[in-house]
């Protein structure tokens, strides 16, 4: 993997573990000469991944939309900064720019960013790994609630697979780095599922 997408907050949540993960997984990928694709703020748990990766030598891409880059106070010190027009186009760009993607914490914006990856995966239009980094048991609810879609009929279970999860940052590498997307349609039938 040349480059990775990370979503996560503006914010940096109430516990230190957030900020220090954020910055941990830019450390670890600059270390393994993985570029972070991220969307161009200076702040929260965005800034930490972003000068994680940028103080051990990584390549740092932001990806903001115009109307945000005075609200998110964009990162001035990357490799790149791209400015595009929408959210939408943000999320095209990142896509464009990266052959996987990792969420971290976040509020409304990185689910609504994880889950357009994940339906875009669903109807292969990419076949790129995507992961939780489940720090500090923040996803478990939203698993348990992935885990009862598949149970109640409204998600396949290889489609729910296409999440990666772990806890530690290693791990979750290992897991996209061997990741091969299921050759499965995205329609449930009842006959097969």
């Amino acid at each position: 993997m040349k480059a990775i997408t990370v979503f996560c907050g503006s914010n940096s949540g109430f516990k230190e573990v957030y900020q220090q993960q954020a910055f941990l997984l830019g450390k670890k990928l600059a270390g393994e000469n993985i570029g972070v694709v991220y969307g161009g703020a200076r702040i929260g748990l965005m800034g930490a991944v972003a000068d994680g990766a940028l103080q051990n030598g990584g390549k740092v891409y932001g990806v903001i939309p115009e109307f945000l880059r005075s609200k998110e106070i964009a990162h001035e010190g990357l490799t790149e900064l791209i400015l595009v027009t929408s959210m939408h186009e943000r999320k095209v760009k990142m896509n464009e720019l990266s052959d996987g993607v990792i969420a971290l914490p976040g509020g409304f914006g990185t689910m609504e960013e994880l889950f357009e990856m994940l339906t875009w995966a669903q109807l292969g239009l990419h076949k790129k790994p995507i992961a939780l980094l489940n720090t500090n048991s923040f996803y478990d609810y939203l698993i348990r609630a992935a885990e009862t879609m598949v149970i109640e009929g409204f998600l396949k279970k290889s489609n729910l697979d296409i999440l990666l999860v772990d806890d530690q940052i290693d791990s979750l590498l290992k897991k996209m780095k061997a990741y091969r997307a299921p050759e499965v349609p995205k329609w449930i039938d009842l006959k097969t599922s």
